[in-house]
């Protein structure tokens, strides 16, 4: 498929492996944009999120969706590792999320002392 588009071997060699699969599959790129999305608002809202008004929901979650371009292009034009990144930090912040609600569990049911 990449032979149809003028692309040689020798500049597959070249690219990065996400820009590779998008000239196999012109939607891998997209995909891969919408994956660092909601692996980033996994980490957000694992790690980092608080209640706020609705106003300021949306300009938080607009300024992150714009922010995870900035990933995105990161990983697409120099390889570098931003979802295998988000996925770490999902599991991290998720296993502490877990350990965390486990100790309060525990202490409620021991109750104050």
């Amino acid at each position: 498929m990449a032979e149809n588009r003028g692309i040689t071997e020798a500049d597959l060699e070249t690219m990065s492996w996400m820009m590779r699969a998008t000239v196999e599959d012109p939607w891998f790129g997209f995909l891969g944009y919408l994956l660092i999305i909601v692996l980033a608002i996994l980490v957000f809202n694992l790690g980092f999120a608080r209640k706020l008004s609705p106003l300021k929901t949306v300009i938080v979650y607009t300024l992150l969706i714009i922010g995870c371009f900035v990933l995105w292009f990161l990983e697409f034009f120099f390889s570098a590792p931003m979802t295998l990144v988000l996925i770490i930090s999902s599991l991290v912040l998720g296993a502490y999320r877990f350990r965390l609600h486990k100790h309060r569990k525990k202490e409620q049911s021991n109750g104050p002392s």
